[in-house]
């Protein structure tokens, strides 16, 4: 089993100062800088797939305005010069904060991330703190998330996001600025904060990569798949290298272990679990834990490409039974005298796929039958948003449908308009409920990776090589033997943030093979500034528009980042 040893800086306020440098430094030193947020809610989910943008981004706004950022996961990707032209040296960190102001916790919220080992205990007593809105005194000279943030953009570099909509809305409520009330005016500032552009992996999975499913771990699943493959036949491929940690710094770093399933198992052992086919759309399924059926995401795709090589075969059948038509229609026309025995051969012949034989189950002999509805005809007992369509996916077959899932299903596991509480700022938790509910198919040793390190300055560093290749085997059986089949999730802002920029370097590597990646210009122009919008066939564009100016609170905003820089 190949398996892939992820280490995730953990910051929070007892380190948050003595992280600060190493922190900046990979951040100025980075091609691109990937983002993820957790949140403690989201709120109406209907107002959240409001047809008209506008009223979207008005119901986003005020979920960021009630609700909170709870940790904030970045990872820095940089290009090794003396290595291949495909190998980045990548630091992750995920920094757990605390928000100063009263703020709305949705149950399910908390269930989803107490299920993937959010520890709450940790964050209400070492969270970092800080507070929404408008700058308070003379915050951009201090050591805080809201000077990290205006780093993140003076440093000038691609912000790589996933499903990006509503975690940029909640990074400018929460670190930067108020709001500006309209669509127009909010783009127009985030095309000024990150010149090089913003990016979405989400996007570029529907509309790039044209994967049958776009949720982060799938398409991050699929990325690391298909590169493997390119490395076993010494085609260009992508290798990650991580900082190799001493042991006086293990108690900040928490190792994610991400394994891959030797692509050449036999695809016939998937039969033998039944995978969830919501999940298999979503990357979520409204049982959770308790679902019977599986949620391996391996599994999951190995379905997908056992059902496109299907319809591969069939497409197949299909051209060579119309160019035997064709050519039996010409030899007809022509009077030919042996078309008889021609025609004959075409239809059940050596010539031609066989004849369909009628059967009493209503199937062709010798053909599989027909896949079970996807995912997208749920019915809404099932779980919030499932029977929202996107416009994108009608042309689709069944079975190949793209998934329409939003951030409130990747992030939050499709809390429902629930009940929700306003929690003050920093109460006590009188459980614990940081290590419930851990393990799953791919990172069944998260529980016991331990909590270790700090990032060093470049020229003191060691890089240790992780670029797809087999770690020790006691790593990879133990992952394997404690794996959960109801699992699925690995979410954890630091290392969501990994996966996100793992997707866009590949998808960077494919476009440049292409001859697709403008050396003038843009970085990466098909991607450019795209945001994807869920339920809509073309994505929201981050420009100025001639209709708009920038708002007021990011112009001062602007002028003191500018002149503090």
């Amino acid at each position: 089993m190949t398996c892939l040893k992820v280490p995730v800086i953990d910051v929070q306020n007892d380190n948050f100062k003595e992280m600060w440098p190493s922190m900046l430094l990979a951040i100025k030193t980075s091609c691109f800088v990937a983002v993820d947020t957790e949140l403690s809610g989201l709120g109406a989910r209907k107002s959240l797939l409001n047809q008209c943008i506008e009223e979207r981004y008005k119901a986003v706004c005020n979920a960021a305005r009630t609700r909170s950022v709870l940790s904030l996961g970045v990872a820095c990707f940089r290009q090794l010069p003396d290595k291949s032209e495909n190998t980045y040296l990548s630091q992750i960190y995920n920094l757990t904060l605390l928000c100063m102001e009263d703020y709305i916790i949705e149950p399910q919220s908390v269930q989803f991330l107490v299920q993937h080992g959010f520890d709450f205990n940790k964050q209400y007593s070492q969270g970092i703190p800080y507070h929404k809105g408008n700058d308070k005194g003379n915050e951009n000279q201090g050591q805080n998330v809201r000077a990290f943030f205006l780093e993140l953009i003076r440093a000038k570099k691609p912000l790589i996001l996933h499903n990006g909509l509503i975690d940029l809305v909640f990074l400018y409520q929460c670190f930067y600025a108020h709001l500006p009330d309209s669509l127009g005016t909010f783009t127009a500032d985030l095309s000024e904060m990150f010149p090089a552009g913003i990016y979405d992996t989400k996007y570029a999975s529907e509309f790039e990569t044209r994967f049958v499913a776009s949720y982060l771990e799938y398409a991050y699943k699929k990325c690391k798949r298909e590169n493997c493959k390119r490395k076993d036949s010494s085609s260009q491929h992508l290798s990650i290298e991580f900082c190799n940690y001493p042991a006086s710094m293990s108690r900040s770093i928490d190792y994610r272990y991400c394994s891959l399933a030797d692509t050449d198992h036999n695809v016939a052992d998937t039969n033998k679990v039944q995978v969830c086919e919501t999940f298999s759309a979503y990357g979520w399924c409204p049982n959770g834990v308790k679902c019977s059926r599986s949620h391996n995401i391996d599994l999951i795709i190995d379905e997908d490409e056992k059902f496109k090589e299907e319809k591969r075969k069939k497409r197949k059948q299909r051209w060579r039974r119309r160019k035997n038509a064709e050519e039996s229609r010409r030899e007809s026309e022509q009077g030919s005298p042996g078309r008889g025995k021609d025609m004959e051969v075409a239809q059940n012949g050596e010539d031609g796929p066989p004849r369909k034989q009628s059967c009493p189950g209503g199937l062709a002999a010798g053909t599989v039958p027909a896949p079970a509805e996807p995912a997208g005809s749920v019915s809404s007992e099932e779980g919030p948003l499932l029977e929202v369509e996107s416009s994108i996916d009608m042309d689709r077959e069944p079975g190949s449908d793209s998934a329409t899932d939003v951030k409130m299903e990747e992030d939050l596991g499709g809390a429902t308009d629930q009940e929700s509480s306003t929690h003050p700022a920093a109460p006590p938790v009188e459980t614990d409920v940081g290590l419930a509910a851990r393990g799953n198919a791919l990172d069944s040793d998260q529980g016991k990776g331990q909590q270790a390190g700090a990032d060093q300055q470049s020229s003191a560093v060691h890089l240790q090589s992780c670029s797809e290749t087999n770690t020790a085997a006691s790593a990879g059986k133990q992952a394997d033997s404690q794996a959960s089949r109801s699992e699925g999730g690995i979410h954890r802002a630091g290392f969501d943030a990994f996966m996100t920029g793992y997707i866009m370097a590949y998808v960077w590597m494919l476009k440049k093979e292409e001859g697709r990646d403008a050396d003038s210009g843009p970085w990466l122009p098909d991607c450019h500034n795209k945001l994807y919008l869920s339920g809509k066939s073309v994505p929201l564009q981050i420009v100025k528009s001639l209709f708009s100016k920038s708002s007021k609170a990011h112009s001062q905003k602007m002028k003191l980042a500018w002149a503090s820089g």
